[in-house]
């Protein structure tokens, strides 16, 4: 049982949701998201959205670079 089944909130400060998905805390902070935290950032369903739309040209870059 992890985190997220235990009821954890959603990192983005201002925000008290529940969270759904946890990603690296520093993705987190590059793709422009206030959030708070140490090693993984919580992110509710509407941040996590945001976070995708903002981490979308990163994806592309890294996936030109590798693939």
């Amino acid at each position: 049982m992890g985190r997220i089944d235990k009821g954890e909130k959603c990192s983005v400060v201002g925000c008290g949701k529940d969270a759904e998905r946890s990603i690296p805390f520093d993705k987190a902070k590059s793709a422009g998201l206030n959030v708070s935290g140490d090693k993984r950032a919580y992110l509710c369903h509407e941040h996590y959205k945001e976070f995708k739309k903002k981490s979308k040209k990163d994806k592309t870059l890294e996936k030109w670079r590798y693939g």
